[in-house]
């Protein structure tokens, strides 16, 4: 089964990109055969600072690879380097009708703020699709914000089987897991965002231990003292959801441990926690970071590897259609 999951190379990623996206590659790596392109063709849908753009994709690559991917089991890469994705995507743009394109909700969304969006912002969708469908993937974890977008790349999938023969692997996608779910610290009813949060309600994994202690002190909390899950305490659910993601151990046992010790005592020791989890990762980040030939050897190698494939469906796409051969 081969599995494929892109990140942007933008924003700082935070414990809810560790906990409902990087932690999970890091063990689907050794399950299933694992692409993760950084797609920094998607970034460039906004306005970006090229030479911004390029030290976050290597601080990215770094980050990836001291969170536990192994560019030696999975195949790290970025999107950039394998030209086929563009190419691809203009033969899937031509099969997408205008109305179906202006139909997907993050377009709608990000372009009733500003009349001046690119055509990049309405065809990414399309791109997205052709991320997948170039490395025939079976399984595709996304968001639900994205479960449009993966539609779309099935539609697309089927539509050019049904017109040109069997071509593409019609992908599945999978939709998070229970206790995927990191809040904002300081606003316990909405999900930690790098660009909704603020810097008190976001803890970023590169984020200094003394931060990182400081934002779980200041956390917001609930009425009352106990240390248990409920609908009336957000606050307190999404600390001990942290610490359940820390530690390893069950909330169970988590409000069993801290059964009558109030929110003090607790906040302290998440933050203590959440210390342990990243630290091993920022000292890892900060030696990896200190090599930029390694990291563009390791992008390398998995751009050969991506190439590889996404050329072999990209000729099949070309001979079907009807393209003379170079």
């Amino acid at each position: 089964m081969r599995v494929l999951s892109g990140i942007q190379p933008t924003g700082e990623k935070h414990l809810g990109n560790y906990v409902g996206a990087i932690r999970r590659w890091v063990a689907e790596q050794h399950e299933m055969d694992a692409f993760h392109p950084i797609v920094d063709l998607h970034a460039i849908t906004v306005p970006q600072e090229p030479e911004a753009l390029r030290e976050s994709t290597l601080d990215l690559v770094a980050l990836l690879i001291a969170c536990g991917l192994d560019p030696e089991v999975c195949t790290l890469f970025v999107q950039s380097h394998v030209p086929e994705h563009p190419r691809l995507a203009w033969v899937l743009e031509c099969m997408t009708p205008y109305g179906e394109a202006r139909r997907m909700p993050q377009f709608r969304e990000k372009s009733a703020k500003s009349e001046n969006f690119s055509v990049g912002l309405m065809t990414y969708p399309v791109l997205q699709a052709a991320d997948i469908l170039l490395y025939q993937a079976d399984v595709v974890p996304v968001g639900e914000d994205q479960r449009q977008h993966l539609e779309l790349a099935r539609d697309l999938a089927q539509r050019f089987n049904q017109r040109f023969g069997e071509t593409f692997v019609v992908p599945e996608g999978t939709y998070g897991e229970v206790g995927a779910k990191i809040m904002d610290l300081q606003e316990p009813t909405s999900r930690m965002s790098t660009t909704f949060s603020g810097d008190l309600g976001l803890v970023r994994v590169l984020d200094p231990p003394d931060l990182i202690r400081r934002k779980l002190r200041s956390a917001v909390t609930d009425s009352g003292r106990d240390v248990v899950r409920s609908e009336d305490k957000p606050g307190v659910t999404n600390l001990i959801e942290i610490m359940a993601v820390a530690t390893g151990d069950s909330p169970e046992a988590i409000e069993a441990r801290y059964d009558g010790a109030g929110y003090g005592k607790f906040k302290e020791d998440v933050g203590e926690a959440v210390v342990a989890l990243f630290d091993p990762i920022r000292l890892r980040y900060a030696d990896l970071r200190g090599n930029p030939g390694e990291l563009h050897a390791i992008l390398a190698r998995g751009a050969e590897k991506a190439h590889g494939i996404a050329a072999e469906t990209l000729a099949q796409v070309y001979e079907r259609v009807g393209f003379v051969p170079p």
